[in-house]
């Protein structure tokens, strides 16, 4: 978190998330669009001057549309800038799962990628650069969804019964939008299908850590332990520092420190090294999230 190694998760958990984020987005997608699908035929301002509300609730019927119940001359907008605002969250979420794949293919962490073929070029003038251009390419689109998203918003507010102004914006962000999105979704859909995992490097990454994303259950243990939880934290953070520093293992230093193995014997403090431990709980997540199989 925040950039920095805190505690291990599993690249499914991770992957659960995105899962239920995009679920989300479906079920406002189909929302959204059943909000925008209303038909209006009530005349020049809405009153049905001179035409019969059973023609509207005919062509709405034919057409597949619910009936505006309350029109001007046109179906209010904010019907329509909802439609637009789910586009964007959508795309942000888009976004959100493509920056996290191109973070882990950096050369420094590389414990995914997007899929290489042979012959394909990362870079013009450096033959070994893998570059994450699919993602890359995907963050470009989310923002251009999310361009739409203000003028929708600003199109709410028109003169009296209407005006055009709405009209010129929707003629460009209607088309826009809905096939940007399109095409980014099917290409992060090809991402995803296609992504390299290297399970060695996520394990390597955490043995670089020392043991340091042990510390919560290390400072736990030593409250449980009777010390308080302001003396736990400086005991636990000062032989932390020094694993940063590349001066031991934590484990190591904390059986040297006299005041934590006063406290913790040897074989307590092993135990609490245990991995296992932080993926106690990911059955009760994924049963959460795609329910008991």
């Amino acid at each position: 978190s925040h950039g920095i190694h805190a505690e291990p998760t599993t690249f499914g958990v991770k992957l659960a998330g995105y899962h239920a984020e995009f679920q989300r987005a479906r079920t406002r997608l189909e929302l959204a669009r059943e909000e925008v699908a209303t038909c209006a035929i009530s005349g020049a301002v809405g009153t049905f001057a001179n035409i019969d509300p059973s023609i509207e609730t005919h062509v709405a019927e034919k057409l597949g549309l619910s009936v505006e119940p309350v029109s001007t001359q046109v179906i209010p907008r904010d019907r329509h800038a909802m439609f637009f605002a789910v586009l964007g969250v959508i795309a942000s979420s888009i976004e959100r799962l493509s920056t996290e794949v191109r973070h882990l293919q950096r050369t420094e962490v590389l414990e995914a990628e997007e899929f290489f073929s042979a012959g394909q070029k990362g870079s013009s003038a450096m033959p070994h650069k893998r570059n994450p251009i699919l993602t890359e390419n995907l963050t470009g689109l989310a923002r251009l969804v999310r361009s739409a998203v203000t003028p929708a918003m600003e199109n709410v507010a028109l003169w009296h019964e209407r005006d055009i102004s709405h009209s010129s914006v929707e003629r460009g962000i209607g088309p826009d939008a809905t096939v940007h999105l399109d095409f980014a979704l099917h290409r992060l859909g090809g991402v995803i299908e296609n992504l390299l995992i290297y399970p060695d490097n996520m394990m390597a990454t955490i043995d670089s850590m020392g043991g340091l994303h042990n510390s919560q259950r290390i400072l736990l243990a030593l409250v449980e332990k009777g010390v308080s939880r302001e003396d736990s934290y400086r005991l636990v953070q000062r032989n932390a520092m020094r694993t940063w520093k590349k001066e031991g293992d934590l484990l190591d230093l904390l059986k040297q420190d006299e005041e934590v193995s006063s406290r913790l014997t040897d074989a307590e403090l092993e135990a609490l090294f245990d991995l296992g431990y932080h993926f106690k709980q990911v059955d009760t997540i994924f049963e959460r999230v795609f329910g008991r199989s």
